[in-house]
């Protein structure tokens, strides 16, 4: 199954939900600002997806930029930065694909189409 981690009002989910939905992939949606992956599970999908950490971080959202993270990640630790990440679904970077066999961060046609076609 497919799950997808979404924020209603974000451009780039409204896009990504409409190619799956062309495409007639199935999938379970999960509202990441109400619904956030706890800490395990960010740890769980951190491990499976073999990106760095770092790009499971929404550079471009508000509360990122008003907590200056991007000063501040260069010296967290790997605990840190998922306890940080736990803490708020919107310093996730969405949308947050994961399929039985793969994590993606963030929607790129390209990528998606690789992973689930």
């Amino acid at each position: 199954m497919i799950k997808v981690y979404c924020y209603a009002k974000c451009t780039t989910c409204k896009k990504a939900l409409k190619w799956l939905d062309e495409n007639q992939i199935g999938y379970e949606l999960a509202d990441i600002k109400e619904e956030h992956p706890d800490e395990k599970t960010l740890r769980e999908l951190y491990q499976r997806s073999g990106l760095p950490l770092r790009k499971f971080f929404n550079t471009s959202g508000q509360l990122y930029r008003s907590m200056e993270l991007s000063k501040k990640l260069p010296d967290m630790s790997e605990d840190e930065m998922l306890a940080l990440l736990a803490s708020d679904g919107m310093l996730v970077k969405r949308p947050l694909l994961v399929t039985d066999d793969k994590v993606l961060a963030g929607f790129k046609e390209a990528e998606w189409n690789e992973a689930l076609k």
